[in-house]
C-alpha cells in the first residue's frame, strides 16, 4: 500500500467510527468536510438495519453517537442528501 493511501486511510475516522460528532443525521448532510461519497456512507450505516435498537425497529444506534435516532430521520437526511447531489 502506497504511503498516500495509508494515510488517507487514517485520515478517515468515519470507517471505524462512523458517527463520532454528530448529533443528527442532518448534521451530516451540513457538514462541509465531508464528500457526499462519505455523507452517503455514514448515513447508510446509521439506517442499517446493524445500527437498530434492540427491540426498538424504528430507532437507530450508530456507533459514536450519544443516543439513538428515528430511522425516519435517517432516512429523510438520505433523501436530502440525494436531493443536493442533483443539482
Amino acid at each position: 500500500m502506497p504511503f498516500s493511501t495509508a494515510v488517507a486511510d487514517r485520515a478517515s475516522p468515519w470507517r471505524v467510527r462512523p458517527a463520532v460528532g454528530f448529533l443528527h443525521p442532518l448534521e451530516v448532510v451540513k457538514d462541509e468536510d465531508l464528500d457526499l461519497a462519505a455523507k452517503r456512507e455514514i448515513l447508510a450505516a446509521w439506517a442499517s438495519d446493524a445500527s437498530a435498537v434492540e427491540d426498538q425497529p424504528t430507532q437507530r444506534w450508530l456507533l459514536g453517537t450519544l443516543a439513538p435516532v428515528a430511522l425516519s430521520e435517517v432516512l429523510a437526511a438520505l433523501r436530502r442528501l440525494d436531493g443536493a447531489g442533483l443539482s
